[in-house]
């Protein structure tokens, strides 16, 4: 529409110029061959229509000049424009190829259709920054977190062929926790990219929240125990099915769960619920342990995440957990979200499911 309207300026332009020069110039033309006697005595037979014509002639040929002149004009300042608009897209867009992220590009107030390319062009640049960010700091974390055993593997190592360690037990038994570690860390990333990619795939069947509930219980109790933790269930009757992958929303409570004990103080306590409202199904696990600060929290479900205070590396684990969590909950199309009020005032994660009867089978997601 922009350049439809562009067009007809150019178009009503020309016209008006035709219009006004003709106008302007043809009356005192006429007038000045009307008033050379020789030059109508030179005409011969109906002079008159002679001196019409050729006024005529002159002055749409001066209008059409000036019009052409001042559409070409209102053309070039468009399409100057246009063309300074594109180019700047242009150079960005190649900027942004050769892997410099931090360009942007302004509005060039052509019309909305214009500002619309450079606002998604900018939040492009923006995303592909951030994915950049994202894949830099996962290199440097992996390598942060496969550093720390092969290097104990290694001391080890050569320990036993310098003949300063033997190889009883305990050092059997610590070359096999930093294997172990080794194992658990490609699982989780291998888990995270299946989960993150899609590749995974999900075998959704109708699921009782309440069956949810009570195998992730049964499976931690004794883990629970253990610590001298109370882990607490609350159900909310007649809930509705949900469809769902069972073993995937398992893995995901098992990783709540997890996180929870971790993060809990002996004679603590941990609950685990479900409940519905409003079209979905909503899971939570909260706990009364170290709690997590309110600059943090936006920050938990990224790769490798800790906080200082709560999620450090004395805990365990690889920091992976929450992000498959939230892949796997978010494959379900659903949402997971954590708050919490403060360093020792505990967390609270919840997991909503859209909630459905079972009248029809929803397509089987990957």
């Amino acid at each position: 529409m922009r350049l439809l309207l562009a067009n007809s300026m150019v178009v009503i332009a020309g016209v008006a110029a035709t219009i006004a020069v003709a106008l302007v110039v043809g009356p005192p033309m006429f007038r000045h061959l009307m008033g050379n006697p020789a030059l109508l005595a030179s005409l011969g037979k109906d002079p008159y229509e002679h001196v019409f014509r050729d006024a005529m002639t002159r002055s749409v040929g001066i209008a059409l000049a000036v019009s052409a002149l001042v559409a070409l004009t209102l053309s070039w300042y468009l399409s100057r424009r246009v063309h300074r608009s594109a180019s700047e897209l242009s150079h960005a867009a190649t900027a942004v190829a050769n892997g410099r992220y931090g360009i942007r590009v302004a509005r060039s107030h052509l019309g909305k259709e214009f500002d619309a390319i450079a606002e998604a062009f900018n939040q492009m640049a923006e995303r592909l920054a951030a994915i950049e960010s994202t894949r830099r700091q996962l290199l440097a974390d992996l390598a942060h977190e496969i550093r720390t055993p092969v290097s104990v593997l290694e001391a080890y190592m050569e320990a036993l062929e310098d003949d300063v360690r033997r190889l009883d037990h305990e050092a059997i038994s610590m070359m096999r926790d930093q294997t172990r570690r080794l194992v658990r860390l490609t699982k989780d990333v291998s888990a995270l990219a299946n989960a993150e990619q899609g590749v995974a795939s999900l075998a959704p069947s109708w699921v009782a929240p309440e069956d949810l509930i009570a195998t992730a219980a049964t499976a931690f109790a004794q883990r629970y125990q253990t610590k001298d933790v109370t882990l607490a269930t609350h159900v909310q009757g007649n809930l509705p099915k949900i469809w769902a992958d069972s073993e995937r929303l398992g893995q995901v409570l098992g990783n709540l769960l997890d996180n929870a004990l971790r993060h809990s103080r002996p004679q603590g306590k941990v609950e685990l619920a479900v409940f519905s409202a409003d079209g979905v199904v909503s899971f939570t696990v909260s706990d009364v342990g170290d709690g997590v600060a309110a600059d943090h929290l936006s920050h938990l479900f990224e790769r490798f995440y800790r906080v200082d205070a709560a999620r450090d590396r004395a805990h365990g684990g690889a920091g992976i957990g929450l992000a498959i969590a939230k892949a796997l909950v978010e494959a379900h199309h659903g949402q997971i979200v954590v708050n919490s009020d403060g360093l020792g005032t505990g967390t609270t994660f919840t997991i909503t499911l859209p909630a459905h009867q079972p009248t029809s089978h929803p397509t089987t997601n990957a």
